[in-house]
């Protein structure tokens, strides 16, 4: 009777077949593989031509003997190849020890010694320019970087460096090194101080417009309601109902006796204000529309939209001109201007885009932020704008929104920023934290929280919109306590009293 065989477990054959192959092939275990001839030679020679391309056709001059052979033929016909270390003469290549130009032949006038006497270099500065007689002088041997920058023609064979060398009356080399970018001492600007607390809303202000002849202002509010309010006194003046959902974007025309309206109800409306009555209503919005703006010239309204899209609008035919559409998320913020672009929108997509209002297209996109862009503000005198995000507050240059600064430092979601002729720029955060900027340097000057209204939860700080009055000497802020505060300078301040706490730091500007 055969005996039976034992079973073992997979894991237990697998150890045992690895270990067989082990104990075939250990003696060979730390052998090298054999190299191939051939395969060698290919790859010398890619790799010639891959890195050292640039320079093959230079002449070649191995120190210490008489003949001189050409780099391009020997490499590639790989006859000549050693490999690095092998010869310990070296190889230079150029006219002289300080290359001026690829390509030029090797003669006996312009000899290559290791080291160069004080004689040589001083009958070579009388030969070449005065500039680059400096320049060829305060360079001590060609490296990589120097044949790869020279290659390819004499008009090139002398870059301009950063840091500038001279030689002094005494010989020896000073390098003037550039100085570090430092940001520029700001414009002193008085602090602003809270100066009244307007109530009257039931729900979060979310809009605020100034009228042109800066009498009064209005506000538009979670409540549904629209209110009028006297600037000089604060009061009451009237209060609009129309809308069935929050009212979020308010603008007055310095055109006509017109007040224009949008909200999370997806209409917009036109309001005459000498009857205090709705005339007009633009339909073509498919969401709710979260901010409105006027062209300063011509009869035209953009609105822009959850539905991810802005339009313009005919005021008096109401006619749909444009859909503004590129846009892949909630359409924030929009800002008409006379000059091109006429038309710029912020999105939750973190992208600002400048429109082309003649042909209804994109003309730039700009994608620095990471973060929703949920405001934009334009300088009054200056061909500039800012678009504020929870990441960064950017400036940028019209017409094509060339980046210029960030200004960093307000950690929160920016839901409203403003900015003066003064170069204050302002901006809201929902958070209830309000920072002054000075336009210029990008310098915070102010920081303020200002107490929430009496009865209301600490969490109901935030601010949702400001704006400058017309004579840029008042700030009015719409909040999520239901109040309206009102701002202005503190005429006591001096630049004694509030110093700026300013320090020449080094810029740290990101680009993106």
């Amino acid at each position: 009777m055969a005996e039976d065989v034992q079973k073992h477990s997979v894991h237990t054959l697998v150890f045992r077949s690895l270990k067989r192959t082990h104990d075939m092939f250990v003696s060979d275990h730390a052998k090298s593989i054999a190299q191939d001839e051939e395969s060698q030679k290919m790859k010398m020679s890619v790799k010639l031509k891959a890195d050292y391309n640039a320079v093959l056709h230079m002449p070649v001059l191995k120190e210490g003997k008489d003949r001189v052979s050409l780099l391009a033929g020997s490499m590639l016909g790989n006859q000549s190849y050693t490999q690095p270390g092998d010869d310990p003469e070296y190889l230079i290549a150029g006219t002289h020890a300080y290359p001026s130009g690829p390509g030029v032949a090797l003669t006996a006038d312009t000899k290559i010694h290791r080291n160069p006497s004080e004689g040589g270099i001083n009958s070579l500065a009388l030969v070449l320019p005065p500039s680059q007689a400096r320049q060829d002088v305060s360079r001590t041997a060609s490296s990589v970087g120097d044949i790869h920058r020279n290659a390819g023609g004499g008009e090139r064979s002398h870059p301009q460096s950063s840091s500038v060398s001279l030689l002094d009356g005494g010989g020896t080399r000073n390098a003037m090194a550039r100085k570090a970018p430092t940001m520029p001492k700001p414009q002193w600007h008085p602090p602003w101080k809270l100066f009244r607390v307007i109530s009257g809303h039931l729900g979060w202000v979310r809009s605020i417009a100034v009228e042109p002849g800066n009498e009064w202002f209005v506000t538009g509010s979670a409540d549904r309601t629209i209110k009028i309010w006297d600037l000089a006194s604060g009061k009451l003046k009237l209060s609009l109902t129309g809308h069935i959902s929050t009212v979020r974007g308010v603008a007055v025309s310095n055109r006509s006796p017109y007040l224009f309206s949008c909200g999370e109800d997806k209409q917009v409306k036109c309001w005459d204000l000498e009857y205090n009555k709705v005339i007009r209503h633009y339909h073509g919005h498919l969401s709710a529309v979260y901010d409105i703006d006027l062209h300063p010239t011509i009869d035209v309204l953009v609105t822009c939209s959850r539905d991810a899209t802005a339009r313009v609008w005919d005021i008096r035919s109401k006619a749909n001109v444009h859909t503004l559409t590129g846009h892949t998320n909630t359409v924030a913020t929009v800002k008409c201007q006379a000059a091109e672009p006429q038309i710029i929108t912020g999105s939750h997509d973190s992208t600002i885009r400048l429109w082309d209002l003649i042909a209804g297209k994109t003309r730039a996109t700009l994608t620095n932020h990471k973060k929703s862009v949920r405001t934009l503000a334009m300088h009054p005198r200056q061909y500039t704008f800012a678009s504020g995000s929870a990441d960064n507050i950017k400036q940028w240059m019209f017409p094509d929104g060339s980046f210029i600064q960030n200004l960093s430092g307000h950690n929160a979601i920016i839901n409203t920023m403003a900015v003066n002729s003064d170069g204050v720029l302002v901006s809201g955060a929902d958070n209830g934290t309000i920072h002054m900027w000075d336009w210029r340097t990008g310098y915070n000057f102010q920081r303020i929280h200002a107490a929430v209204q009496p009865g209301s939860l600490d969490s109901e700080s935030g601010i949702f919109a400001c704006k400058f009055d017309n004579s840029e000497s008042r700030l009015i802020t719409a909040e999520a306590d239901k109040t309206i505060k009102v701002y202005k300078e503190d005429d006591t301040a001096t630049e004694e009293t509030h110093p700026i706490n300013w320090k020449p730091e080094i810029l740290k500007r990101k680009r993106f």
